[in-house]
């Protein structure tokens, strides 16, 4: 048996902090990612028309946030507390 239910923990990483590697890594793609975005444009034009249109679409994720649909439940109308 690995250990008891209810045990106090000892050693390790605290509940919530990253392991350095992951930190290290989220970093490095944070800076890169922060290079490229001001080259976006510019790949968009080497880009045929569906292609361009393609790669909008999937930017847009990271510019909008979707919309999520309400319905109502059983055909009952709305009820909004404005």
């Amino acid at each position: 048996m690995a250990f008891k239910e209810g045990h106090e923990k000892k050693g390790g990483r605290t509940k919530g902090t990253p392991n350095r590697l992951t930190k290290e890594f989220r970093v490095l793609l944070k800076t890169i990612l922060y290079d490229e975005v001001g080259r976006i444009p510019e790949y968009l034009e080497t880009l045929e028309p569906k292609e361009k249109l393609e790669a909008i679409i999937k930017l847009l994720n990271y510019a909008v946030p979707k919309v999520q649909s309400i319905n109502s439940k059983d055909g009952e109308p709305l009820d909004f507390d404005w």
